[in-house]
């Protein structure tokens, strides 16, 4: 049977990254420069979570998926891992964006996967901005014109985030994330994004990074504002639904000293606060903040014992992927 997965990040080196996996997360850093994107679980061709630890180091998530579908995945099998699971250190304002849905990016060459994603805000400078959807009654041609004036911003809808705020993107969301953000993001398993808008940036030769207007506006969806969801209880005391989607479950998971996972589907943790410590049988260490663990759908149900500072909270997110 497999056991719980543990995986080591592939980073990703990104202009408006900075070094908060570092102070914030604790990781160590081996390269100098900006660090934007820290992917914790991904299956995607040459980008491919490795197991760090345990009978299984150094096996690919990809390879383990073919060998093992039912095991890992449960009654949602598939041919590749549907989803991605990253951590985004917003030391500059992002692009403003638009991802396909399924059918555009089934169109493509090659095809991919829509880009349905959500994020979860766990450090925010004071003053920082998240960009979700477009003011009432803002149009493709408004927002067509904007662009081209360069005066975008005016059109986006913004708001400063607090620490917990989870935000759902459905594919076709106009959206960016603003400086002075860390961020939990999972997301389908796409790499299909289209940039409208750069701020009016230019590199250091005075050249702006290439737009993709002709799709992007025709994949826009010009339904107004997206705000923080409203957490939803659930018959777990300790679990708080932030998105029900078709792609994916996203949870809030605040435990006391002690959390049983659900078991009979693929479950994937991150630690965001406290430390997990998983039973003593897969002789794993304990989980700290930044940490994440992948839990087969084969497996029983497993009681994680928390560790917290007095007065703090542990606290979790959990990504389910719904049933075939």
């Amino acid at each position: 049977m497999l056991p719980p997965l543990t995986f080591s990040p592939l980073y990703r080196h990104y202009l408006w990254g900075g070094r908060r996996f570092e102070s914030f997360l604790g990781r160590q850093l081996d390269q100098a420069g900006p660090y934007a994107e820290s992917w914790e679980l991904v299956d995607r061709g040459e980008d491919q979570s490795v197991v760090r630890a345990g009978p299984l180091a150094g096996q690919r998530l990809g390879d383990l998926l073919q060998m093992h579908t039912a095991e890992l995945l449960g009654s949602s099998q598939q041919a590749v891992f549907p989803l991605l699971f990253k951590f985004l250190d917003a030391n500059k304002v992002l692009s403003v964006q638009v991802h396909p849905d399924d059918a555009a990016a089934a169109r493509r060459t090659p095809p991919d996967r829509g880009k349905t994603e959500a994020w979860y805000v766990i450090d925010a400078e004071p003053g920082s901005r998240i960009y979700a959807g477009l003011r009432e009654g803002v149009d493709r041609q408004a927002l067509a014109a904007a662009i081209a004036a360069g005066r975008c911003e005016e059109l986006l809808h913004g708001f400063e985030p607090a620490v917990g705020d989870c935000i759902f993107i459905p594919a076709g969301t106009v959206h960016a994330i603003g400086a002075g953000l860390v961020v939990a993001e999972i997301q389908q398993s796409s790499d299909v994004t289209f940039r409208l808008f750069d701020w009016n940036r230019v590199d250091a030769a005075g050249q702006p990074r290439p737009l993709h207007l002709e799709e992007g506006l025709a994949t826009a969806r010009c339904t107004g504002p997206v705000t923080p969801v409203r957490k939803q209880q659930t018959a777990d005391p300790a679990v708080k639904r932030l998105v029900d989607c078709e792609f994916f479950g996203f949870d809030e998971v605040t435990p006391a000293s002690s959390w049983q996972t659900s078991g009979g589907a693929c479950e994937f943790l991150a630690v965001l606060a406290g430390e997990v410590c998983l039973p003593s049988q897969w002789s794993l260490p304990p989980l700290k903040r930044g940490d994440c663990l992948l839990l087969p759908a084969a497996l029983e149900p497993q009681l994680l014992t928390c560790r917290t500072a007095p007065g703090d909270t542990c606290r979790l997110l959990r990504v389910t992927i719904p049933a075939a």
